[in-house]
């Protein structure tokens, strides 16, 4: 009842990634459904403010509620887009994708790269040096 160790269960790494992709993806339809109910209530805002109250008649564009409206309208469906679609093809799973890609390329940049060194600087082999280690060893009168 009153025991000293507590039970927790720990998530493993997999887990917790999955968890946190999927806490960003309802962040984003999160942010995607405010911004369209915004959306709706701006819009009748602006349809009302325009006509009834008169606002915005002296603009040199008749009819600009429309346009505003419209634009929002872009607006919100470049954001619809970009949930929706990119983040499926270009989501975790591409990220990984390309990162691996380019942890690839670079440890063969890498392995290239130290080749080029080691056909250019001639090391003397291990032999060579374990030779040069034991006549040192030795005193020097008997070399």
């Amino acid at each position: 009842m009153f025991s000293k160790s507590k039970k927790t269960e720990r998530i493993d790494p997999e887990q917790r990634e999955q968890y946190e992709y999927a806490r960003s993806r309802i962040k984003q339809k999160k942010a995607l459904m405010r911004h369209f109910i915004f959306f709706l209530v701006g819009s009748v805002l602006i349809i009302i403010i325009n006509p009834l109250l008169g606002y915005g008649n002296d603009f040199f564009i008749n009819n600009w509620y429309v346009w505003a409206i419209l634009i929002w309208a872009f607006i919100l469906l470049i954001h619809l887009f970009n949930v929706f679609v990119l983040n499926s093809f270009m989501g975790k799973e591409w990220e990984n994708r390309q990162l691996e890609k380019l942890k690839a390329k670079q440890t063969e940049r890498i392995s290239e790269l130290q080749k080029q060194v080691d056909d250019e600087v001639q090391l003397p082999k291990q032999s060579e040096l374990k030779k040069k280690e034991s006549d040192n060893l030795l005193p020097p009168d008997v070399q």
